[in-house]
């Protein structure tokens, strides 16, 4: 009898063919990859990404709109858009701050001021894996958004060596989050989850 699908996916994956940013975009230009399908590009692998809840998606809309209001022309909100991090990382996360004039028409951006993923069952990819990859490219501050915590978890001066943050802080819906990076970006936690 051989293998079952699971023990032939596990052998697989041992050493499995990492793609690079350019391989990625030439899989979107030639229709093998679609430009509205859901997956992202994190450490050479293409990731599904999961579905959005209701509670999920009403964060992504308030934090959206308060970024927008509070940070003015001098940035970009950008949700739900790529970052381009080295040469095999093109996460899209939820939503990115970036200067007002980065990316290019050919690229997109790559660094961001604040990152932010609101979590669900992404809790643990965006705790372990894009924690480390943020940091590794020296996003200065990371939050995340636990939807069902109804907390943020905010990450901030990244150790770019180590792929991890030095400081890291819950804030609770009885608590005023105040960013380490753009300190105009203040409010209380319990009005994201109102």
């Amino acid at each position: 009898m051989g293998p079952t699908s699971a023990e032939t996916a596990a052998l697989l994956l041992e050493s499995p063919r990492l793609i690079r940013v350019e391989e990625y975009h030439r899989m979107i230009q030639a229709g093998i990859l679609g430009e509205d399908e859901r997956v992202e590009l994190l450490e050479g692998v293409i990731v599904a990404m999961t579905p959005q809840s209701p509670p999920h998606a009403r964060r992504i809309q308030w934090l959206t709109r308060y970024l927008v209001r509070t940070l003015g022309d001098e940035y970009a909100v950008r949700p739900q858009l790529p970052l381009t991090l080295g040469e095999r990382n093109e996460p899209e996360p939820d939503l990115a701050v970036v200067r007002a004039e980065s990316g290019t028409e050919d690229r997109h951006p790559g660094t961001a001021i604040l990152v932010i993923e609101v979590a669900g069952e992404s809790l643990r990819r965006d705790r372990r894996i894009k924690a480390a990859l943020y940091a590794r490219f020296g996003i200065p501050e990371y939050w995340i958004v636990n939807v069902e915590e109804r907390v943020v978890e905010a990450f901030s001066d990244p150790d770019t060596a180590g792929s991890t943050y030095r400081l890291t802080r819950t804030w609770t819906t009885t608590e005023t989050l105040t960013s380490e990076t753009l300190p105009r970006l203040s409010f209380v936690v319990a009005d994201l989850f109102a």
